[in-house]
């Protein structure tokens, strides 16, 4: 038995999987604001999984830069945690062994276990949302990488920039253009506002693409294009069987077969084999991937 836990800025999602990826229980709770009411909830969510549960060991998502090393985070959405030996607590917390990663690498770890990568060596798990995050698999383990940020290409610039993009704007990490500042959620909103003059939110501007409104369809080829551009470098230099997206934008009509059409212009390899596919398991593979922390 695996139980894999999401611990996000809002809420404590928790999944038991039995030896072959089967659920066999789950659990939801709200995510408390401080460090030792989050242990807590932790260790009551453990429990609540109830007999499932059994001795199993714990694996955490969580979102910012983890050093699964160390033990320790950076997390934007939960500062409580920065700079904690977050990890041993857990584990006394929980009176069972745990083991912590991003919530990118997660995602990718579920879609290359038994999500929509299943069987695929090297997978590149990408998550457009509100931020743009991302993991790497390789042969069912995460890599990490030697400063924990593996796989965090949306703080790369956004390759060849052209007019139609719009202005480069600040980005969070205190540069300005990076590649999560066009495809996130906010920066699809943005970019339809600097094309048109009118502000919408990401669904709607989906919603009027599929109804025939050719400026919504033009704002979603941008972010397209975009999106093929920014893959084409993550091609060539790690040549992934595999790209999964999950995340919000994941849905937006048309994502991945333009993006088929387009990255070859960019890459070295003029008809990438590389598969791209939308999640399988969706906003479940935070816990999921969590649980496959534990491999067989």
């Amino acid at each position: 038995m695996r139980i894999g836990i999401d611990l996000g800025g809002t809420k404590i999602a928790a999944i038991a999987l039995d030896a072959g990826g089967a659920e066999r229980a789950r659990h939801r709770r709200p995510t408390p604001r401080d460090y030792d009411g989050t242990l807590a909830a932790l260790a009551e969510t453990v429990a609540a999984l109830g007999p499932q549960a059994g001795v199993a060991g714990v694996g955490i998502s969580l979102p910012g830069i983890v050093d699964p090393a160390a033990g320790r985070v950076r997390a934007a959405n939960l500062p409580w945690l920065d700079g904690r030996p977050f990890a041993d607590d857990a584990a006394r917390a929980l009176g069972r062994p745990v083991r912590i990663a991003n919530d990118g690498n997660c995602f990718a770890l579920s879609e290359a276990v038994d999500g929509a990568a299943a069987g695929a060596a090297v997978v590149f798990g990408i998550i457009l949302g509100t931020g743009v995050g991302g993991g790497i698999v390789v042969d069912g383990r995460i890599l990490p990488g030697a400063n924990a940020m593996a796989g965090e290409w949306g703080h790369n610039p956004l390759p060849w920039r052209t007019e139609t993009d719009g202005p480069p704007v600040p980005c969070g990490c205190g540069r300005q253009g990076c590649t999560e500042t066009m495809l996130c959620g906010a920066g699809l909103t943005r970019l339809h506002a600097w094309r048109t003059g009118g502000t919408l939110a990401p669904p709607d501007i989906a919603a009027r693409a599929q109804s025939g409104d050719p400026a919504a369809a033009a704002t979603l080829a941008v972010h397209a294009d975009a999106l093929a551009r920014a893959l084409a470098p993550v091609l060539n230099l790690l040549d992934p069987d595999a790209v999964v997206v999950g995340g919000g934008l994941s849905a937006l009509p048309g994502l991945c077969d333009t993006v088929r059409e387009r990255w070859g212009r960019w890459t070295l390899a003029a008809a990438p084999r590389t598969r791209l596919a939308v999640a399988r398991h969706g906003g479940e593979s935070g816990m999921r991937g969590a649980a496959w922390l534990w491999p067989a």
